[in-house]
């Protein structure tokens, strides 16, 4: 190959790594946008699930012992 071919043939491999280093560029530009986007997901997801624990933990699991309902006894025979 002559110098003038080997100097093309290297013009075309900048070429090549320039649209390469382009495209790859779009890419992680896409996935930031994307992490952005889970990690605000994410986030509102704890959020919830704290508001759910805070509410759980004050509201009573059972009814306490002393405020259920008797029964009423029949007094019709």
């Amino acid at each position: 190959m002559t110098w003038a071919g080997e100097a093309l043939a290297a013009i075309r491999k900048i070429v090549l790594i320039e649209e390469r280093v382009s495209s790859l560029s779009e890419q992680v530009k896409r996935l930031a946008d994307s992490y952005v986007e889970l990690d605000r997901r994410v986030l509102r997801l704890e959020a919830k699930f704290e508001l759910i624990e805070r509410f759980s933990a004050r509201q009573p699991k059972a009814l306490p012992a002393g405020s259920r309902v008797k029964k009423r006894s029949k007094k019709f025979h």
